[in-house]
């Protein structure tokens, strides 16, 4: 995906399933064979059932256990030298130790389909930082509110 994905290779797991649909571009297909499966299958509801208690719980617990706040704070910690990543997306893209060039983040832009003004950084990387805290926050990262729309 690019520069997104490579933010959500850092902070989320590679189990993650934010990580792995971006590994993967035939990610629907599996998704939708599990959900044939309980219904090809009513014959034993029994089973059908058993199958389907397990699985659905994991999958929302997996997702709402990344807790980005903690990661971020703990790698500010060990970075050696003092980022703001709460309200800087320069500084966000450093601790993660990704490319923070104004190109990088103008191709982040794009990726994200700004349609500010790119020559206006300071708007923009305002407009990424809150974007990129979005897309966390709705592929299963747990986001302080004051931080995302």
């Amino acid at each position: 995906m690019g520069i997104l994905s490579n933010i959500f290779h850092k902070i989320f797991p590679s189990s993650h399933p934010a990580v792995a649909q971006q590994k993967t571009a035939p990610a629907p297909a599996p998704a939708a064979a599990p959900a044939a499966k309980p219904q090809a299958a009513p014959a034993s509801p029994a089973t059908a059932t058993a199958a389907q208690s397990p699985a659905a719980p994991a999958q929302p617990a997996a997702l709402s256990e990344v807790d980005v706040e903690a990661i971020l704070n703990g790698k500010a910690q060990q970075a050696g030298q003092q980022l703001n990543w709460r309200t800087s997306i320069v500084d966000l893209l450093k601790l993660l130790d990704l490319d923070s060039s104004l190109q990088a983040r103008k191709e982040l832009a794009q990726e994200l389909n700004y349609t500010g003004d790119t020559g206006d950084s300071a708007t923009m990387n305002v407009w990424l930082h809150r974007q990129v805290m979005n897309k966390l926050a709705a592929n299963g990262g747990k986001v302080p509110a004051d931080l995302k729309d």
